[in-house]
């Protein structure tokens, strides 16, 4: 199979809505998950997963980050943003083995993540997902003092062998209220144009959900307004699976993507009450 028809299949998976549980469908909306492929490609090159796709071999990928990692919001652990990357990485490549790790702790920050770096690096991952910088939006320190730890960490996985993508806040009111919210995203960005890493544009894409497609907040968003719920957290894995064999696009050899059906995902969570205390 081509290239183009490989991510022709990837990118069709991403675009498909996402179906509820039937038990909770009554009281679903069907919405689709689709979004510009520039706002979800991953603009630096990976070359340790790459190759690893490219060769049909195992891949590790950890997750590390906070509460929208763990999967705070999602009716059960299985519908986290890494368990579903899993499902959707097993639906394109269905021949490779792919285990993703779930290293989410509620309420951490840089500083916390990297105090437990080198026991999750001892998983030896492929590739780090790390989704930082919303809990530094709840302190008072700004956003440039995050700058220098998250260079720290990006140094130490790379030292450790791995690849790395950053995802950055999610676009919530609970985080757009913050005026650091967009110089989070900025520093983000920045950083990994100055450290040649992706960053998975997740502010971005929800914008995009929320602005261009008209979805509520109530939509993408568990009750408290600011975790991300079943919905997001499936649709933010789909665009993420698409986007890392998109990636590998630049090698001769292709891997081998299945565009199968998708399977049913989680129920969204309806709208209530914000939670001011709510921890990312």
């Amino acid at each position: 199979m081509s290239f183009r028809n490989i991510l022709l299949a990837a990118l069709a998976v991403a675009g498909a809505p996402l179906f509820v549980a039937p038990a909770v469908a009554a009281a679903i909306h069907r919405l689709e998950c689709q979004a510009p492929v520039d706002l979800v490609k991953l603009s630096r090159p990976l070359a340790r997963i790459s190759a690893r796709l490219l060769r049909h071999e195992d891949i590790t990928i950890l997750a590390l980050g906070s509460s929208s990692t763990f999967g705070t919001g999602a009716s059960r652990s299985e519908f986290s943003y890494p368990s579903r990357l899993e499902h959707e990485l097993h639906t394109l490549l269905p021949k490779m083995k792919v285990k993703v790790l779930n290293r989410g702790v509620g309420g951490e920050d840089a500083r916390q993540m990297l105090a437990r770096l080198d026991r999750d690096l001892a998983n030896k991952p492929d590739l780090v997902l790390w989704q930082v910088g919303t809990n530094a939006l709840l302190g008072e320190n700004g956003v440039e003092t995050q700058a220098p730890l998250i260079r720290d960490g990006l140094r130490r996985i790379r030292a450790a062998g791995a690849d790395v993508i950053l995802i950055d806040p999610q676009y919530a009111p609970h985080v757009l209220r913050d005026p650091d919210a967009r110089p989070m995203v900025a520093l983000l960005a920045k950083i990994g144009a100055e450290a040649n890493v992706p960053v998975f544009r997740r502010f971005a894409l929800m914008q995009h959900w929320h602005e261009a497609r008209e979805y509520a907040f109530s939509d993408m968003l568990a009750p408290d307004l600011f975790h991300m719920n079943d919905w997001s957290y499936g649709c933010l894995a789909r665009n993420l699976a698409a986007a890392l064999v998109a990636n590998a696009q630049a090698s001769p050899a292709q891997p081998t993507v299945t565009n199968a059906s998708a399977a049913p995902a989680p129920a969204q969570s309806t709208a209530a009450a914000q939670a001011k205390t709510a921890s990312h």
